[in-house]
């Protein structure tokens, strides 16, 4: 069994059922080996677009998205989206045709230090260098993209490994993540419960991880549980995100902040004042140890507690059981959802149907958007994007994240197709957003994955 056979196989163990792909000679038996599988490739125009389209697939599914591009040039051009993968935190697997192990330092066709490059932007970047490595390489990549704060991954695979025969297939330990040492302690959750009850103007932000899309559910549970307003925060603009209204009103007024997998960053103006109160006291938790240095960095001795410990788990286990609510804390939680629903355009912004606005192109889009049984909203673009973001609502929503990055929604939207067969889906985008992938639209109709582009 060939190298390539071995990976492909041992994706397809992972649950692996789509590679996002734009085809190379390095990676030609890549997609020899998946001939005869279950594994389907979705053939793009640029390999930005595999990372994208793998990027979106993994927020939507849960699953590892996995982008396959062919060496050097190819590989350099898929990049760019790692950097969005990863501030999205998004389980995304790419792998990489590479030049011949055995030439190297040579002058083979298309010679490059991948990894050197994909390291600072990846969990994990490693060239494989042996067949019989393949099942074992890959099936950590995938853990690793999946433990902790999920995130890309890189492996490198050379010509002539994925052409030699395995004499080794083994996946041991399987695929799922390892969380275990990140199980918050009884005493960290007793911590948080108490910094709540004794306070009055509470809120709990989360990140990506914990958004609307991936963790509706589980959010909606805290918040009822303890009577605090939880806050999902996924835009580069943070406290100034349309979409969240006057957010920035809410954290000026907060007497504790709970960030629940939220990194204290540019998006909390790094937690200083005047946006936070100079009595504003601060619990993180985190699953980087690097995030909750930050934390301690930005906030000195306004942070409580630093705890590193899964924040699903964190959420989950104060959810299970009901905090004190009183008048107070009902007020307060009343008076966040108010603030975070608060536009700033006027109602008759749609100026009454005599010309076209912003306000009027995305409330026709709404209308589009009610008339469905399901609907998955993606947005990507500069003001273009924000009023899209702030008016529109639907099922489920994929935006460009902190990462700040335009250029992807069109291929988000080409995944999105494959991971909501039955949804249908709105991608809103900038003039300057699709011009970077128009070549897609090609995909979309050569793939069958439509939609509706505005």
């Amino acid at each position: 069994m060939r190298g390539a056979d071995v990976l492909v196989q041992t994706l397809a163990k992972a649950g692996v059922t789509r590679i996002f792909s734009l085809s190379g000679n390095q990676i030609m038996p890549v997609y020899d080996a998946c001939i005869d599988t279950d594994v389907r490739i979705i053939h793009t125009r640029h390999e930005a677009t595999t990372v994208f389209m793998a990027d979106a697939w993994a927020q939507l599914t849960g699953e590892i998205g996995v982008a396959l591009v062919t060496a050097a040039p190819g590989f350099g051009n898929a990049i760019g989206p790692l950097f969005t993968a990863a501030a999205s935190e998004s389980p995304v697997l790419l792998l990489s045709g590479d030049a011949p192990a055995a030439k190297d330092g040579l002058g083979a066709f298309q010679e490059l230090d991948q990894v050197a490059i994909s390291k600072p932007l990846t969990k994990l970047s490693k060239r494989i260098m042996s067949a019989d490595a393949i099942a074992s390489e890959t099936a950590n990549a995938i853990r690793l993209a999946r433990s902790g704060r999920p995130g890309p991954v890189h492996l490198a695979l050379p010509f002539d490994v994925v052409q030699a025969d395995a004499d080794s297939a083994d996946t041991s330990p399987g695929f799922a993540a390892q969380n275990d040492a990140l199980a918050p302690q009884t005493g960290e959750i007793a911590a948080i419960r108490e910094a709540i009850a004794s306070s009055e103007r509470p809120i709990i932000l989360t990140g990506p991880q914990l958004n609307a899309t991936r963790a509706a559910a589980l959010l909606q549970s805290l918040e009822l549980a303890l009577s605090v307003p939880v806050v999902a925060m996924e835009s580069p603009r943070g406290l100034n995100d349309p979409a969240l209204g006057g957010i920035g009103q809410v954290v000026g007024q907060a007497d504790l902040i709970v960030c629940l997998g939220k990194k204290v960053d540019f998006t909390l103006g790094f937690g200083a004042e005047p946006k936070f109160g100079k009595n504003c006291k601060w619990i993180v938790v985190d699953a980087d140890a690097s995030a909750c240095e930050m934390a301690s960095r930005n906030l000195g001795k306004r942070l409580l507690h630093s705890i590193q410990a899964l924040p699903e788990a964190v959420a989950e286990t104060l959810s299970w059981e009901p905090g004190p609510s009183t008048n107070v804390q009902q007020q307060w939680l009343d008076a966040v959802k108010a603030l975070t629903r608060a536009r700033s355009y006027a109602a008759t912004a749609g100026d009454g149907g005599s010309r076209i606005t912003s306000l009027s192109l995305c409330e026709a889009v709404q209308r589009q958007i009610d008339q469905v049984p399901q609907s998955l909203f993606l947005a990507d673009g500069g003001e273009f994007g924000q009023w899209a973001q702030a008016v529109l609502e639907a099922d489920e929503r994929v935006i460009n994240g902190t990462a700040g990055a335009i250029g992807g929604v069109l291929c988000n939207a080409l995944a999105a197709r494959c991971a909501r067969p039955d949804a249908a889906i709105f991608a809103l985008m900038g003039d300057g957003t699709v011009g970077f992938q128009f070549a897609e639209f090609e995909t979309a109709v050569r793939e069958k994955l439509p939609f509706v582009a505005v």
